[in-house]
């Protein structure tokens, strides 16, 4: 499980304590730190890019699609440019990958941006697309700017990439309450009161309420047929939402994690997860035929598309959540193709659930399906787990 060591002073006071203490610290509390790496929330950091103004943009006398343009990324000296994006043109803000920048197209695999020739002509850099540097998924074209970004400006600045830790800390069987940002704080807390004499608590972040309607006629119903895999199943009903990208805060803690932003609506799920280990699933009331959420097993052989696409066998005994006419998910292991979220979504249900570990692991080794969220609930997601924020007990011990 992958901790982050920004993220983590959400929660708990840890200043003044470097990575290594904290690394030492964990290790004490039983949580082994299988691995400690610096790391950027975007790959590389964006060393050596800028943002940039494209100065004059011409046609490539030898090529129909290629562009010869002059850039000022603000040393006073203008690049020269050779571009293949459709949509560059003169007096844009743009992205400017300077020669020694490494372009990622892996978390392990890069090329490095060189002076060279196109068709004959130099070309100092890059002008950049958002996915080649790990900042959308847009290929259509360069990134343009707003006209006033400035100039030379590093894009790690701009975009305000961050430098965090990363933790990989091996969580064991029995200790489920420690497979989040929030379970680790409760260990770092537990630790410093006792050992240093502190008297520290979890820093709960604020849940300000909001608007309910509980006599909506459109909520979704919700059956839950074998109590015993799954004894909890509570959900709510959102309306009127408005998909899109996350905000930058919340995509770049995911990055950090290793998780990829899709959009606010997953997203948002993923943090929870990461935060406090409470898996949840956000459908798209639209794609629930019948207004209607039954959990329930299917029939032996029955077949199920799973968001990969992959048509698969079920089990009798594999948990499934189900509309009136067919399954949406393998509960707790893995989405369908009807199961998620996009960008037309206009309202959603969200659900969240306790569902029997032993169940989960089997369907997951059934399936050969190994999710992050297969990950907690076969280890047992607490269902009660508490959000108090009274100070521990300064009769604690610890163990």
């Amino acid at each position: 499980m992958n901790i982050s060591f920004d993220w983590l002073k959400q929660y708990v006071d840890i200043e003044g304590m470097t990575p290594q203490e904290l690394d030492d610290l964990l290790t004490f509390s039983g949580l082994e730190v299988d691995s400690m790496e610096k790391i950027e929330t975007i790959k590389g950091g964006l060393e050596h890019v800028v943002v940039a103004q494209v100065l004059t943009c011409e046609p490539h006398p030898d090529s129909d699609h290629l562009h010869l343009t002059t850039v000022d990324v603000g040393t006073g000296t203008p690049l020269n440019i050779v571009c293949g994006a459709p949509n560059v043109a003169a007096g844009q803000k743009v992205v400017c990958a300077q020669i020694g920048t490494k372009i990622y197209t892996s978390d392990t695999e890069y090329y490095e941006i060189k002076k060279g020739k196109l068709r004959g002509a130099v070309s100092e850099g890059m002008l950049c697309a958002a996915d080649e540097l790990q900042l959308g998924t847009d290929h259509a074209g360069i990134m343009v700017l707003p006209d006033d970004a400035p100039v030379g400006m590093p894009a790690k600045e701009y975009f305000h990439v961050q430098d965090d830790w990363l933790f990989e800390v091996a969580i064991t069987a029995n200790r489920m309450d420690a497979i989040s940002h929030i379970g680790v704080a409760r260990d770092v807390v537990a630790v410093r009161n006792t050992r240093e004499g502190k008297n520290l608590c979890i820093k709960w972040p604020e849940a300000p309420e909001f608007p309910k309607t509980s006599d909506c006629p459109e909520a979704i119903k919700v059956t839950v047929e074998d109590a015993n895999l799954c004894p909890r199943y509570t959900g709510i009903t959102l309306r009127n939402v408005k998909v899109g990208e996350s905000p930058e805060w919340l995509q770049n803690r995911l990055r950090t994690v290793g998780l990829r932003p899709i959009n606010n609506v997953v997203d948002v799920t993923n943090f929870v997860m990461m935060e406090v280990g409470q898996p949840l699933h956000a459908f798209d009331t639209d794609q629930i035929t019948g207004g209607h959420v039954i959990v329930k097993t299917l029939p032996q052989g029955t077949k199920f598309v799973t968001l990969d696409g992959v048509e698969r066998t079920l089990d009798a005994r594999d948990l499934m959540i189900c509309n009136e006419e067919e399954g949406m998910c393998i509960a707790g292991v893995f989405g369908g193709l009807k199961s998620g979220t996009t960008m037309e979504t206009k309202n959603v249900f969200l659900e969240s659930a306790f569902f029997n570990p032993v169940s989960i692991r089997k369907t997951s080794q059934r399936h050969t399906l190994k999710t992050d969220a297969s990950y907690r609930y076969e280890r047992t997601c607490d269902p009660n787990r508490s959000t108090s924020t009274r100070k521990p007990s300064s009769a604690r011990r610890w163990r």
